[in-house]
């Protein structure tokens, strides 16, 4: 389980607040909220790139409130893929288990599986240049579950994509969260969004993290005047 026990932190004037969160084990976790609410901030704590000023993480029975990112089992993917633009598909999806000292069949047998379940199959060869946009992120997602992480963290992972192109991506999220079992935080701003992939949502507005449930069920009953302004905002998405 990942557990954050009033995590705070202030960047200039944007102050993140005491930010209390559960995600159980396998779960895949929605961060949703408007641009500027702290979502890409609260990731880059939880990875390791910002320290905390107070509280804590812990992963399991892991305090990982001051572990260095590679010490933290946690797989992250930003909103820009970051694929090593001179090595191909397959290798790529093979450099973390290739660093992790893994010999290449290791490495290999570690990826396949990844590959058949993002259908990244007929790709292998190219290089991410050569990658259409919806392609590239689930080469970086692949290369994400190939370290084996304890915690997937997704940026903004199709907000880049056409509709037709986010709801693929969705789907592969999702196919690829049932065959791993990755527990997973995804942040985004859409509602039809996070109603493709979300077991549970969590509500951030400015800093706080102001309602945690299923999506219906705050839609139903929004905790307040942010969410319902939320709500509203995205309301023509979900008709």
């Amino acid at each position: 389980m990942l557990a954050l026990d009033s995590l705070s932190l202030r960047v200039g004037d944007f102050w993140l607040r005491e930010v209390t969160l559960r995600v159980a084990n396998g779960e895949y976790f929605v961060l949703l909220g408007p641009t500027g609410s702290g979502k890409s901030l609260l990731l880059e704590c939880l990875c390791g790139l910002r320290r905390s000023e107070s509280g804590r993480i812990r992963l399991g029975d892991r305090d990982v409130t001051h572990l260095a990112p590679h010490q933290r089992k946690v797989g992250y993917l930003p909103q820009q893929s970051l694929l090593f633009p001179h090595l191909s598909v397959r290798a790529n999806l093979m450099f973390a288990p290739r660093l992790r000292g893994l010999s290449r069949r290791q490495a290999r047998d570690l990826a396949d599986p990844i590959i058949r379940s993002l259908g990244l199959g007929n790709l292998l060869d190219r290089r991410p240049g050569e990658l259409s946009a919806g392609q590239a992120r689930l080469v970086a997602l692949g290369r994400a579950l190939a370290a084996h992480p304890d915690l997937l963290l997704l940026d903004e992972p199709v907000g880049a994509l056409d509709e037709p192109g986010r709801r693929e991506v969705c789907q592969q999220l999702r196919r690829a969260h049932k065959d791993f079992g990755a527990t997973t935080i995804h942040v985004c701003s859409s509602l039809a969004e996070a109603a493709l992939v979300a077991d549970r949502v969590g509500i951030l507005a400015a800093g706080r993290l102001v309602q945690i449930g299923r999506l219906e069920d705050i839609r139903l009953q929004p905790a307040g005047a942010e969410v319902s302004r939320l709500l509203q905002i995205d309301k023509r998405e979900l008709l």
